[in-house]
This record gives structure tokens, sequence and C-alpha cells, in this order.
């Protein structure tokens, strides 16, 4: 569960804050003009589904088709690709469900999908028979509906009830219906909920969380829930009682319920920012009250009757200062004095927390590798001790049986293939003896016998060391005539660890070329302040970080900018399309995915308004003058020559705008740049509602590299 609050700056005057409410008092005003945003030639292209903008996007697909889809490669690559991401011996990411597991499975007959389940032991052999619940194919055809599956919520401890989220085309904004898995069936009259960016939760059999669109007034500016209500079976929604609100300017209001066998507890949050929020818990009266935590702090579990915290920044609270990224258990009783959990060193920082019936699961990394510890009370000393999961490479914290001790975790690198795990962890056992099995791994896709892995370490503008992960032949040569492809993404807490790359592997490094995952400051590897080192006005500190990988790289004389490449989608979109136009002579090609590109405008456009404590809101004269500097819209320039960029998008992306994308297209091709452009009509963010869509946009993707920087 992420929860969310709002910080609250000082500017001129005396302030006066009662329960959030700020007073101005002697505060000179000024009235002062918005700013003005410079002419934007190409707005009407926003038009999402409009007839003149499909029609302008069909005519950029056609010119990419005709440009790679004829040369000698494509269809090797097409075919490679198609062997990986279909192939029936892909490995079944499962979550637990009770006794059994759940698996979401795609293939070339089942384009939309199954959801299906199998027991434990049964997983376990080569070919397992699996319990098919729904299949997403025939009801789509059975409904006339283009149904994509994005998850399934289930109430413990049976799992039995679960609320279904369908997509049409893999948008964020989703139908939920009610799913009886005994009786593979709708609930006939059941909890269901219109198209929305709706968020839910259960709570009993009989009861729901729910935020969604009520009517007017109930979004906020950012199109998520402004308001969140319980909602009885056999009640009509419009007498849903109100729990919780919020503001029109907030990102959004949520609720959810931790599931133990001592009790469950209902947590609301108000998110006011991005990473801002207050955090309430529901009261036995059936009333939010508020937790007593900083505002950027995270309510991440409840356990042993303990609200468990992560924090963003430091904490001074009666006389004890509580570190930043630290875990935090809070006292049952008001005013008592919080306890530490785990402090991370300043290499390490805490991934994902679970909770099992008597422990706490800790997912971290420690200099950019994986690893998973266990943290529980004795007597009144948090005890915490690494489990015994493999070392180098990256771990993901699948499920956690809140009602017993079943760990489900993946273990994979840039060489070996994915591993699911399985461990039984309770605080019986000593954790030396704790033995993960390995259920499942996933085949070799490449060679990997014939390449290395090293962790590097560029230097940044201001002097900050960034490690990346660089993956290459053994016999590379230190000529600077190697290929690279750089990744990087570096926003929003989210980290880069070692992972199995197989299509990668398979057409990019198998041919010749090498591979680098960048660190960059604005990711989580290093915990909360390599996020916020690189937040609003210090933004240009990402695009510095990635710029300094591929120096670095032509520095070790490994590659030139002849050679290299950089790729990144969503927000790396962004650091991509920063870093081309900022540095065009260090890179020969780059793919931009999914991207945010017009930074005066994101805030305007469908959910970026959530994501202004991130970059910045574009009218702040502070943050202003930086957005103006590297936003790419406004800064591709004729006359310069630019490395060509491969642009890909989604008009069924409704989280970034396919505007983005749109408009520096039609601005660069007016500017006579080569550059190259395809947008999937379906697929959401994710640029691809099935793995048949997965396979044309990767096929064109590599095709594209290979065919500019593997050219002898």
């Amino acid at each position: 569960m992420r929860l969310k609050g709002v910080a609250m700056n000082k500017t001129c005057g005396l302030i006066v804050a009662i329960a959030f409410t700020l007073t101005f008092l002697g505060c000179a005003t000024t009235k002062t003009s918005p700013p003005v945003d410079p002419p934007d030639e190409n707005l009407w292209l926003e038009e999402v589904t409009g007839e003149k903008p499909l029609a302008w996007v069909k005519e950029r697909n056609a010119e990419t088709a005709a440009a790679l889809e004829q040369l000698p490669n494509f269809k090797r690559n097409e075919n490679e690709i198609k062997a990986i991401l279909l192939a029936n011996d892909r490995l079944p990411a499962v979550t637990q469900s009770g006794k059994y597991l759940n698996n979401f499975w795609q293939d070339k007959t089942h384009v939309r999908g199954l959801w299906r389940r199998t027991t434990i032991e049964e997983y376990k052999k080569k070919s397992p028979k699996w319990d098919v619940l729904i299949d997403f194919d025939k009801l789509s055809k059975e409904e006339n509906e283009n149904w994509v599956y994005k998850g399934a919520s289930c109430l413990p401890p049976d799992n039995q009830l679960c609320l279904v989220i369908l997509s049409r085309g893999g948008k964020d904004a989703s139908v939920v219906r009610e799913f009886n898995i005994s009786h593979k069936s709708f609930v006939k009259n059941g909890f269901t909920l219109p198209e929305a960016k709706s968020r839910v939760s259960w709570v009993d059999a009989d009861t729901i969380l729910v935020g969604t669109d009520f009517g007017p007034g109930s979004l906020t500016t950012s199109g998520y829930p402004r308001i969140v209500k319980s909602w009885k079976r056999g009640m009509p929604l419009t007498s849903a009682t109100t729990l919780l609100e919020g503001k029109n300017e907030d990102v959004s209001v949520s609720a959810g319920t931790f599931f133990t066998p001592k009790g469950n507890k209902v947590i609301g949050a108000r998110s006011i920012t991005f990473y801002d929020e207050e955090a309430f818990e529901l009261t036995p009266e059936g009333k939010f009250k508020k937790i007593e935590k900083p505002l950027d702090a995270q309510i991440v579990a409840w356990l042993n009757g303990q609200n468990i915290m992560q924090l963003r920044s430091d904490w001074q609270v009666r006389g004890e200062k509580f570190k930043t990224g630290s875990l935090i258990a809070l006292p049952i009783i008001d005013g008592g004095q919080p306890k530490i959990i785990f402090q991370p060193n300043d290499k390490q920082s805490i991934v994902q927390v679970e909770q099992s019936k008597d422990a706490l699961i800790i997912n971290y990394l420690d200099t950019v590798q994986g690893k998973l510890a266990r943290a529980y009370l004795k007597g009144d000393t948090w005890i915490v001790e690494d489990l015994p999961f493999p070392a180098k490479g990256d771990i993901g914290l699948s499920s956690v049986d809140s009602y017993g001790d079943l760990i489900l975790a993946t273990f994979e690198n840039f060489l070996v293939p994915n591993s699911i795990m399985m461990a039984r962890a309770g605080i019986e056992r000593p954790a030396v003896d704790v033995k993960p099995e390995t259920l499942k791994s996933l085949p070799a896709r490449f060679d990997a016998a014939q390449f290395k892995v090293e962790q590097l370490w560029a230097t940044s503008r201001d002097g900050t060391q960034v490690p990346y992960f660089f993956i290459s032949d053994k016999k590379m040569k230190t000529d600077g005539n190697t290929p690279v492809l750089i990744y990087g993404y570096g926003g929003f807490e989210v980290s880069q660890g070692p992972y199995y790359p197989g299509v990668t592997g398979k057409v990019w490094l198998e041919k010749g070329g090498a591979y680098a995952l960048a660190n960059i400051r604005g990711g989580g590897e290093f915990g909360p302040g390599w996020h916020q080192a690189a937040l609003k006005e210090n933004r240009q500190r990402a695009f510095d970080d990635f710029i300094a990988v591929g120096e670095d790289l032509v520095k070790r004389k490994i590659s030139n900018p002849k050679k290299m490449a950089i790729s990144g989608g969503s927000n790396g979109g962004l650091l991509v399309g920063a870093t081309f136009v900022e540095r065009p002579d260090l890179f020969a090609a780059v793919i931009c995915k999914v991207p945010l590109l017009d930074m005066l405008r994101y805030n305007k456009l469908l959910a970026g308004a959530s994501w202004m404590a991130e970059y910045g809101d574009p009218a702040d004269p502070k943050v202003r003058p930086t957005i103006l500097n590297y936003s790419p819209y406004q800064n591709v320039k004729p006359g310069v020559k630019y490395p060509e960029v491969f642009f890909i998008t989604s008009t069924m992306d409704d989280r970034v705008h396919p505007g983005h994308a749109r408009k520096m297209v039609a601005r660069m091709k007016a500017q006579g740049h080569p550059l190259l452009y395809f947008e999937n009509t379906e697929g959401g963010h994710s640029a691809a509602a099935n793995l048949l869509q997965r396979v044309k946009f990767s096929t064109l993707e590599y095709t594209f590299l290979q065919d500019r920087l593997l050219k002898k």
C-alpha cells in the first residue's frame, strides 16, 4: 500500500498553522501575470482520437514500416523475439492465494490471456495442470470488448471473492467486477464499477472501500478519486458512506486493508502530492483518526498491532532522531516512542516491505544488489536477519502470506535467467535454516558464457559517483568501437537492478553489441536522498548523470559517439529526450518510448498534475527556468545535427499523453531532422496490450538499433 501526504512551505510574514490550515498574517501580495507559454503550432495533435491526428499517426506508422520492415534483419529479429516472448517454456509468474498459486498467462493462442491457478505441488511439475478461472479472449468475444487484464484483489484468507480489474485496450481507467473463484463466474448483482481510475479494497465479504468517479467534483485535478466511501453489499453505490475526503488539488484519496490472523487494519491516505500524505487509521467506531507521522513518510505494513512506516526524511521526535530511509514501528499507545526496525546505510535502500503472520519481510538493495531480510519483535527489541537467498542479482518479492509463513520470490541477474523460489520463514525457524527452494527456472535465451558483467562508476558534472552495470563480450577490445545501448530511468524513486535481458541478449548482445544500465540520481538505488537529489529545480542532475555514463564509456575506450544509443520510457523517455537535445554530439541513435517531452504543459495533460512533486510546477518562478532549460519540446532547434530518434507511444495511454511524442515528432520533422515514429492504437502506458504487440514494437526497436549501430 502506498500512502502519501503534504508538505507546508513557509512564505513571507507570520504563518499560523492549526490542523494543517494555514492563516497568513501581514503578508503583502502583488498580482503577477501567469507565465505565457511559447507558441505551439502542434496543439491539434493533443486531440487523442481526432480524425486529423489519427490520420497523421497512420502516415507516420506507414513511414516507419516502410523504413524498417524491408531491412534484411527485420524478419530474423521478429522470429527470434517471437520465439522468446511466445515460448511455451516461459516462466509462469505466480502469487500465493490461499493454498493455490495464481498466474496470468498469454501466448499465441490466448492473446488476451488466461487467469488460472494451480497448487504448489502441481506447479513444481514440468507441465502443471492449470485450473482456468477466466479466459479473457473468450470473454472479450462474448462481450464484444477488447479486455486487457489489469489484476485482481482477492479477500483473505480463503481468497474466493475477487475484484477483477478490466481495461479497454490497456488504459489505466478500468472496469471493476466481482468474481467468485469457486463458481468461476462473475457475481450476479455483485460489486461492479464502471470505467474510471478507481481504487478498491476489501474490508470483509460484504464491504469494500471504493474511490471512483462518483460524479461531478469527486475527482482531483489529476483525475484520481477525491473521496473514499464504504460500500455495503446489496446497496446502490449512491448509498455508500463517505469515510475520507481530500481537496480538488490533491493527487488522490485512497484506503486499503492490511489482513492478519490477529485482526485487520484499514488505513486511509490523503495524497496531497505524489510523495506527501496524511494517513489515517479506521477506529472501531468507524471514524478515521490521523496517524502521527512526517508527511513524506509512508505506511507500509501493520504488524503486532503497530503501524510500520518508512521515512523519506530525517524525523526528530521526543528527543530521538530517525534517519532518512529507515523502517520505523509506531507505538500502539498515542504518545509512545517510535522504534527503529531497520536503518539502511548510505549504499542501501528499502525496495519493498511485506508482512507474514509474525514478521516483516524486507526486500532491500545493497550497492544495487538485491537482498531479503526478516524482522520480528522479540520482547521489546526488533530483530533483523538476512535470509539466505542468492546474492549478486535482483530479488523480487512476489508475495508473502500474511496468514502464514510462505514467501515467494524471484531471482535473476544479467546472465542468470529468472527463477521462482519459495521459502518458509516463520520466526520459529532460525534464519540460517531457512532453505529457499527453486520451484522453476527460465531456460537460457542467449549464450551467456561469452559475456561478463561489471559494475562501473562514472563521475557526474558535480563530482558525484554514479554506478552503472555494463554487460559485454569477454573478448571485447578497448578500441572505442563497441556498439553500446545505454538504458536509464532516473525518477520517482524507482531503482534499476540487475535483470535477465532475454530479448536484448539474443538480438543485441549476441549480434555484437554491449549494454549499460545506468543507476542515476532520481531513482531509489541509494535511498530517498538519491531520489531527492534530482527533484524539481535539480532535475538537471539526472541528465548530467546519464551523460556522464556515456562520457565514461568513451573515456574507457569502450565506445564512441557514433556507436552509442540511449533508450528510456515514460520518465525515461524524458531522460533520453533531454539528453539527446543537450548532447547531440554524444549519441548516434535514441529509443524514446511513451515519453514526457513538453514539460511546460505536462501538468495540464491527463495525470500530469500528479507529478508536480517530481518535476515542479511550470508556473513556479523558482522551477520554470530549469524546466525551460531542459524541456525537449521547447529546446529542439533547426540546424542542429541530432542523433536519429525512434519515438514509440500509444493512442490508449491515459497516463502520459501521446501528444508529447506526437508534437515532438511534428516539430522535429518540420525542422528537417531524421526520425521514426510508431504509435500503437492499443496498449496503454505499456504501449502493448498483448504479447504480439510487444513482439511488434520490440522488433522495430532492435531492427532500428542494429541498422544504425551494428553496421561495420
